[in-house]
């Protein structure tokens, strides 16, 4: 078999079976591929300026790091600004802090009219904030918490910055996880009232809604001219791991990836010419299976439902 297609075919195999494919393994092996993309040119992102939202821990911070080495001011979306303040004073180019708390849709709206009156224009925006609530949380507006922030607050806030973003080529990742396979669009119970709470479940029908909402927004900011990416790090070792899967990070600690493993296709993706296409799922800097033979892929109809309840509780304008 010539070598390019063995190489796609084994780098298929590597999703297929998961721990190989999400693991470190499948990182390193990628690399070594033929199909492995070039590294973005030193200096490729000189005069960009860059949003990165959880930018003080884990993959927000290896990203942050990754992008200012690649020359772009980077701007902390955080919500504590003492510990952003570390991470700036770590990165090796310009940074701004801005302090948003992306569960709290008011601190959006508040954090996004900050941005409108004060940033410059953007070329980017990295959706990396997280969290897995040990029980039900709900957001200051009443929303099941992992919901509010991998969701409703990514989405209010780039749509509230499509000024910044406008005319830029500019792009949008969202940072997912790969339990969003096992899960469905939870569209009859997006605010996890019914039932008893798991929170891994509760990350992952997040997750799973960000990646179903990949074709809407990319007709949403189409007139903007964004490219949307949902980005899959792999498994990685981080201190959300550390604190919310214990147990997980135990058994697969030998082999979970690095923060800068995880974060490597973010970059990628924000810094790459030209611009990758939009509207895809990517891992290991290739678009990927949003299910695996099609199991939880949801209909139309139910996507269209997921999209006007996220609609009405971010309140967006149509």
């Amino acid at each position: 078999m010539p070598l390019r297609p063995a190489a796609k075919l084994l780098d298929s195999a590597l999703d297929r079976t998961v721990v190989p494919g999400f693991s470190k393994i499948g990182y390193a092996v990628r690399r070594r591929l033929p199909t492995w993309p070039a590294d973005p040119a030193p200096g490729s992102l000189d005069g960009k300026h860059v949003v990165v939202t959880g930018a003080t821990s884990g993959l927000g911070t290896a990203t942050a790091h990754q992008l200012s080495a690649l020359g772009a001011h980077v701007h902390l979306v955080v919500r504590n600004a003492d510990k952003a303040a570390e991470v700036a004073a770590e990165l090796p180019g310009p940074s701004t802090t801005w302090t948003c708390d992306l569960g709290d849709l008011d601190s959006v709206r508040a954090c996004a009219a900050a941005m409108l009156a004060d940033a410059p224009p953007l070329d980017a925006i990295v959706h990396n904030a997280g969290a897995m609530p040990a029980e039900r949380t709900e957001s200051p507006q009443g929303h099941e918490l992992s919901m509010s922030i991998h969701v409703l607050g990514p989405v209010l806030l780039t749509d509230l910055l499509l000024p910044k973003l406008e005319g830029r080529e500019a792009r949008v990742v969202l940072v997912t996880s790969g339990g969003m396979y096992a899960q469905a669009l939870p569209v009859d119970d997006p605010d996890y009232e019914l039932g008893d709470y798991a929170p891994p479940t509760a990350y992952a029908r997040s997750k799973r809604t960000q990646v179903e909402f990949l074709s809407l927004l990319t007709v949403r900011w189409a007139k903007a001219g964004v490219a949307v990416y949902v980005m899959h790090p792999g498994w990685a070792a981080t201190p959300g791991v550390t604190e919310s899967l214990p147990t997980f990070e135990k058994v697969m600690g030998p082999v979970l990836r690095d923060a800068d493993q995880g974060a490597d296709t973010t970059t990628w993706l924000v810094a790459a010419q030209p611009r990758p296409r939009g509207g895809g799922l990517w891992m290991d800097r290739r678009e990927r299976p949003t299910t695996f033979f099609g199991r939880n892929a949801p209909t139309s109809d139910e996507r269209r439902r997921m999209w006007e309840w996220v609609a009405d509780a971010a309140d967006l304008t149509p």
